[in-house]
């Protein structure tokens, strides 16, 4: 069996005491190109266009509310109170997401481009009766159009300096 050796690990000898370079140097240099970044302060989500009433808050508590009595109903109120409960959880949900997504706090651009295709699926299906195969591949072109646009909104408003690779 071979023996194996100890490495010296660098960096722990007196020699390498010298002065360090600064990594922030550059950063701050006047040379630096300057990058869009977003506020230093650290701040939360958008407030709601409708002040400090807790609209959100409501909405959820009365889908969870359904959600639970759709448990306990007999079948056709139930599934009623069911779909009732997930439609305004989602719309609560989607509501905070295009919230943060248009101030430039946070990107929802799949959520908020998943529930465009979901709609014209489901608009499709429900009005035009239109053939499956028909209503997904609209859908699908829903969620890509919405994706690009969605994208380019959220990095005018942010100021975000990525840029999606072809």
């Amino acid at each position: 069996m071979a023996k194996k050796r100890k490495r010296k690990r660098r960096g722990s000898g007196p020699q390498s005491q010298g002065p360090q370079p600064n990594p922030r140097a550059a950063v701050t240099s006047p040379e630096a190109p300057a990058r869009p970044r977003r506020s230093s302060k650290k701040e939360g989500p958008p407030p709601p266009p409708w002040g400090s009433f807790p609209l959100s808050e409501i909405v959820v508590f009365v889908a969870i509310v359904l959600l639970i009595g759709g448990f306990f109903v007999a079948a056709p109120r139930g599934a009623v109170m069911l779909g009732a409960g997930l439609v305004l959880g989602s719309l609560a949900g989607l509501e905070l997401a295009a919230r943060e997504h248009f101030s430039g706090y946070r990107s929802h651009t799949l959520l908020l481009a998943g529930a465009a295709g979901i709609a014209v699926i489901a608009a499709m299906l429900a009005l035009v009766e239109a053939p499956p195969v028909v209503a997904l591949a609209a859908g699908a072109a829903a969620f890509g159009a919405a994706a690009y646009l969605l994208a380019g909104a959220f990095r005018r408003r942010a100021g975000a300096s990525f840029r999606v690779r072809p």
